[in-house]
């Protein structure tokens, strides 16, 4: 038997920072369906300064339709930058294996100064999720 743990917004446990789990929107389909599995955001990246990691380091969860923690995802998650900041590169470790449903990006850096950078977590078989927007210094 698999325990489910409803994710919500609050401390991932150890970090002690706040965070906001952001779950994409279900993808099209009729009325009342459920959605598919899906990645969120569980420590969205805070602004940070050109060239520096992003800390605390951003955490990606899979969950189901109800934000359950789909605790056997052991699948690759990747990290990639969304529309939007100033044309700067992302570099670090930018894909990893979860581990129980949870994806950590320790060292992720943006090359270039600017605003309303957002980073698009995806997975195999999940749908993918955009991160809150932020500013490089």
């Amino acid at each position: 038997m698999i325990a489910a743990m409803s994710v919500t917004s609050g401390c991932f446990p150890g970090s002690g920072a706040p965070t906001e789990l952001a779950i994409a929107g279900g993808g099209g389909g009729g009325g009342g369906g459920v959605t598919s599995n899906r990645l969120a955001f569980l420590v969205q990246p805070n602004s940070v300064s050109a060239g520096s990691s992003i800390s605390p380091e951003v955490k990606v969860i899979a969950v189901d339709s109800l934000g359950n923690v789909l605790h056997d995802f052991n699948g690759t998650v990747s990290i990639s930058l969304g529309s939007g900041g100033s044309g700067g590169s992302l570099s670090g470790t930018t894909t990893v294996t979860a581990s129980g449903g949870l994806a950590i990006f320790p060292s992720l850096v943006i090359s270039q100064a600017g605003s309303g950078y957002t980073l698009i977590a995806s997975a195999p078989g999940l749908g993918s999720v955009s991160s809150t927007q932020f500013t490089v210094f």
